[in-house]
């Protein structure tokens, strides 16, 4: 996936935020402190399983808080959503993360502040788990949601609860009010594990696709989570996930989302992709500069944002078909970003032995200007690989697509009818 014209895109949204060297990493933890500010990666995975990556996808790093929302799903999974709630509500704060403050019922506001992440992290395995196997369950469960096997960095979580003085507050008034039950340092050192698995760009856009794709791990086909506890998942990231700066989040970018201190940020499209981004340089609120900066170029750019009124075509191939020296490719629906990535893998696995290509979209609602561009792109390398590419476009659809600054060759309608007869009589 590499070569693709998708990836080219992914490097192009890299080279655009690149040079933004504002915020500061972590310093609040030794290992934190000590990473390297210019690292940057972006990593793509669609429910369909194709994975897209530029940038430095293969650094390891700590996951922090974005492992709050899986944890959140694995909680919802072990306890139902009857328990879950009655221990954590789902409301937007509007204070700091680490805020020693709780609703009107004595319960943490919701689960991706501390005090809500430290009371999830209590359900999971058991009330009589120990830290030990209450980590690996959970060190598991995101391993699984990664498709690969990840690492608990133990050095560094011991290193994390030298500095927890906050969080051992948050749980010392968790306990008062009955909320959690463990010794607080137990509870703290439990949830700051859950915060030192070590993971990718890479792994952290499967983990989220899985999300997207209703619990389905879309490489390894597993089921992990149930459709119903994706969607409340979800939910809580987009009101949540980013902390304070929530609201201001889903109006620009639209995407439900989570960011860690370590650099990490996360995105998911319900029924359609993951994403994730890694840049360790923070704004005040904690998140990644650089990867807020690249959430809102494809949000823009892609047309990503969740309530924005545009139409996805499921099925945006609706033939590839050759006869004699001519492949006909037909799309149709509306073509967004998801569906042009459906169209370039399709492509990419066909064998196109004929000399010439013809790119019929009559059936074509819509098409935007991300997708258009990637097309134009996909056409282009095939043309240069010795292909004769035409476009059959009677509406217009396409207006203006060039190749190699030249206009592509258009079908009138009178060729167009003599190809397909010469279809119906094979």
């Amino acid at each position: 996936m590499n070569s693709s014209p998708v990836t080219k895109y992914l490097n192009q949204i890299l080279d655009t935020v690149r040079d933004d060297d504002s915020g500061e990493v972590a310093d609040y933890i030794e290992e934190l402190a000590q990473a390297d500010p210019d690292k940057l990666g972006i990593a793509l995975t669609t429910v369909s399983g194709h994975t897209y990556t530029a940038g430095d996808c293969t650094t390891e790093f700590s996951i922090q808080s974005i492992a709050k929302p899986f944890v959140y799903a694995l909680a919802l999974r072990e306890r139902g959503w009857d328990v879950v709630h009655r221990a954590v509500s789902i409301e937007p704060s509007g204070e700091r993360y680490n805020s020693l403050s709780l609703d009107s019922e004595n319960r943490p506001m919701n689960p991706m502040i501390n005090a809500g992440a430290i009371t999830v992290n209590q359900l999971i395995n058991g009330d009589d788990s120990s830290v030990p196997e209450r980590a690996e369950a959970i060190r598991q469960m995101l391993s699984d949601l990664a498709g690969r096997e990840l690492r608990l960095n133990t050095e560094l979580a011991y290193s994390e609860l030298a500095g927890a003085d906050r969080n051992l507050s948050l749980a010392y008034m968790l306990r008062s009010y009955g909320i959690i039950q463990d010794e607080a340092r137990a509870a703290v050192l439990s949830y700051i594990m859950q915060c030192s698995v070590m993971v990718t760009t890479r792994d952290l856009a499967l983990m989220a696709s899985t999300l997207a794709n209703g619990g389905i791990q879309p490489e390894t086909g597993k089921r992990i989570l149930d459709p119903e506890v994706c969607r409340l998942t979800m939910a809580v990231m987009s009101s949540c996930g980013m902390y304070d700066g929530a609201g201001h989040w889903i109006a620009t970018v639209g995407i439900p989302a989570k960011s860690g201190v370590a650099g990490g940020l996360i995105g998911t499209l319900p029924g359609q992709l993951g994403i994730a981004t890694f840049s360790p340089r923070l704004d005040r609120s904690g998140n990644s500069v650089r990867g807020i900066r690249a959430f809102q170029e494809l949000s823009r750019q892609m047309g990503l944002h969740l309530m924005a009124p545009h139409r996805v075509g499921a099925n945006a191939v609706r033939a590839i078909e050759t006869v004699d020296d001519t492949t006909i490719l037909s799309l149709q629906d509306h073509i967004n970003f998801s569906a042009t990535e459906q169209i370039l893998y399709q492509i990419s696995q066909h064998d196109f032995s004929a000399s010439s290509l013809m790119l019929d979209v009559t059936m074509v609602m819509s098409i935007d200007k991300i997708s258009r561009g990637l097309l134009q792109n996909t056409l282009l390398r095939m043309q240069n690989a010795g292909l004769a590419v035409s476009l059959y476009d009677p509406d217009n659809r396409l207006r203006g697509m060039m190749l190699d600054d030249q206009p592509i060759r258009q079908v009138d309608t009178e060729e167009h009818a003599e190809i397909l007869k010469d279809f119906g009589s094979q």
